[in-house]
């Protein structure tokens, strides 16, 4: 009886920790090569250049290369863009889904430097998941500027070469 408890609790906590179904189709969605095609600033006034990610100027980032790996939720990302550093960036990323009724989703992106174990790096980003299709995505971060929400709109395309 003690073993038939303690096997179903494990089962319990095995399925309540794991991703959902919903959860692990859109993450193979993400799957393949996709180039960040348009960064806008909704409901801002005037000229914004913004570092994203602690990275780079988001003119680095405009055209530039994402690819997802689904089963490992393992990708990189290279800036383009004259006068923007090329070199590969590695992350780690998931998806949760934050409400059944609407389909929204947050996904969640932490930077990796090569050597780095993922599991130790405590600082990362959460985005809005606002739309994904096979062929197109949107992000939405809303940050902080001068004491009020700012968004950033990320729109991506899938690559046709998958």
């Amino acid at each position: 009886m003690k073993k038939t408890v303690l096997l179903l609790l494990v089962a319990i906590v095995a399925v309540s920790c794991g991703t959902t179904k919903i959860e692990r189709q859109a993450e193979r969605t993400f799957k393949g090569d996709w180039t960040l095609t348009n960064i806008t600033y909704p409901n801002s006034s005037g000229f914004v250049d913004v570092t994203l990610f602690q990275d780079a100027s988001s003119k680095c980032f405009t055209n530039s290369s994402w690819n997802f790996v689904s089963n490992n939720n393992q990708g990189s990302y290279m800036q383009s863009g004259s006068g923007c550093d090329t070199t590969m960036r590695e992350f780690v990323w998931s998806v949760q889904e934050i409400d059944q009724t609407t389909g929204l989703y947050n996904f969640t992106l932490k930077v990796v430097k090569e050597g780095e174990n993922a599991r130790k790096v405590d600082t990362g980003y959460r985005l809005k998941l606002a739309s994904l299709s096979e062929n197109n995505m949107t992000w939405e971060q809303t940050v902080s500027y001068e004491g009020k929400p700012f968004l950033i709109r990320m729109e991506f395309i899938k690559s046709i070469n998958q």
